[in-house]
């Protein structure tokens, strides 16, 4: 595959899971951290805002690979 495609579809992937991961993130604090204390939520939100750059780097280092080289060049 070519690296102009890898590049589309990468960027389709990365814009999903963020939304993604965010609602999902979001509705896991909702539902079970209502009655937490601040500092609680502070390292919710510190770790899962972290946490999506994992798959992130995965996805982007996919999508910079290079071409690979055409037989005759």
């Amino acid at each position: 595959m070519r690296q102009t495609y890898r590049k589309m579809i990468g960027t389709i992937a990365l814009i999903a899971l963020i939304t993604i991961y965010s609602l999902v993130a979001t509705a896991i604090a909702a539902a079970r951290l209502a009655e937490a204390p601040a500092w609680v939520h502070f390292a919710y939100f510190l770790v899962t805002g972290l946490l999506w750059v994992l798959p992130g780097m995965a996805i982007v280092s996919w999508m910079l690979k290079p071409d690979k080289p055409k037989e005759g060049e």
